[in-house]
């Protein structure tokens, strides 16, 4: 979208947390595309494996796809559809991204949260509500597509029941952390940016908020290499050879100006 992949946004999410181990999740037809596209990561600092969802098992499905990937480690889990944008933004996710004891939602306040998944905190920020798409609305904090679960989601999404739609929902996931008083609701507040890009029109406005903010800024909203380069991924000379892998374009251009500036 704009000058990069729609992936690049999520992508650049878990690398502003820290995380450098990363599967991929999509469809038989998709996946090899992203493989083409992102290889094994190891040029940006990443490790980047790549599993299939052959149908449709709903959102929760990733962590027992997922498993072996996962180990005994924590999990971080994002939609592809999904951008975010704000500021101190990579500072929010690292500060929840560190040592997770049961799971953390992030919430975004929107005028028709009807339409979502709800949730609702106390004043410390422990959810104590979770509803999906309701008609009477407990808060307007939708529930965002961005996730972090110690490494009981395994477990608790191998035993998930699944919808009458045959799939495993992640809202049920959430609501046993809240039954647990293990679920913590992070407000992204004001100021930061939360784009779902799941419908052709949501998919345009996300498109022109980001030229927009991009050619009046003079930066890249997720752009891997600067990314990579700012958290110590790589070092500005690797970077700067990405960039000129694609001198021609202005995508290029930019990244080998912030790999000259490092």
């Amino acid at each position: 979208m704009s000058d990069k992949p729609m992936i690049y946004y999520p992508l650049s999410v878990l690398m502003l947390a820290g995380i450098r181990e990363v599967l991929v999740i999509s469809t038989p037809i998709d996946l090899p595309h992203f493989q083409r596209l992102l290889g094994d990561g190891s040029h940006l600092g990443l490790s980047i494996d790549y599993a299939e969802q052959s149908e449709p098992g709903g959102i929760a499905q990733a962590f027992t796809i997922g498993a072996d990937h996962i180990g005994t480690d924590s999990a971080a889990l994002v939609l592809g559809d999904n951008i975010f944008h704000g500021h101190d933004f990579s500072q929010v996710l690292e500060d929840n991204a560190r040592d997770v004891q049961g799971c953390v939602l992030f919430g975004y306040a929107v005028r028709d949260p009807e339409r979502y998944g709800v949730g609702e905190a106390d004043e410390r920020g422990r959810l104590i509500s979770i509803e999906e798409k309701p008609a009477r609305p407990r808060s307007n904090r939708a529930i965002t597509g961005l996730y972090f679960y110690d490494n009981d989601v395994i477990d608790i999404a191998k035993n998930l029941q699944p919808s009458a739609r045959g799939e495993l929902e992640i809202t049920d996931v959430n609501r046993v952390y809240l039954e647990r008083g293990k679920a913590k609701l992070v407000d992204l507040g004001r100021g930061f940016a939360w784009l779902d890009t799941g419908t052709p029109e949501s998919l345009l406005q996300a498109g022109q908020y980001v030229q927009t903010l991009e050619e009046r800024q003079g930066v890249r909203i997720a752009c891997l290499e600067e990314v990579a380069l700012r958290m110590g991924f790589i070092d500005a000379e690797a970077c700067y050879r990405l960039g000129a892998e694609i001198p021609k374009s202005d995508y290029g251009r930019y990244v080998m100006s912030i790999a000259g500036a490092a």
